[in-house]
């Protein structure tokens, strides 16, 4: 079975999609911060996210997650908060 999908669809798939692979990778970026004291640890994923991605993604991460952070790791939500935004 062949399923038809309109560009409004796969759009939103795509977005979805994107969503995850940054929450992934701030996730893991949280792993490695995890054993440095909270405060540190939130610090060092905002500022690791600052310094090496790009403004799009920034802010794609800090608007993406806006409505529903559940993907995100507990450090990297409160590190989300310290983003820059990308405009």
């Amino acid at each position: 079975m062949i399923e038809v999908t309109n560009a409004r669809t796969m759009s939103h798939d795509h977005a979805g999609e994107h969503l995850a692979k940054l929450a992934f990778m701030a996730n893991q970026i949280s792993d490695f911060f995890k054993s440095y004291p909270e405060e540190q640890a939130i610090a060092a994923i905002a500022d690791h996210i600052n310094q090496f991605w790009t403004k799009r993604m920034r802010e794609e991460f800090r608007t993406g997650f806006e409505a529903d952070a559940t993907a995100l790791s507990p450090l990297v939500r409160q590190a989300r908060a310290r983003v820059r935004p990308g405009n």
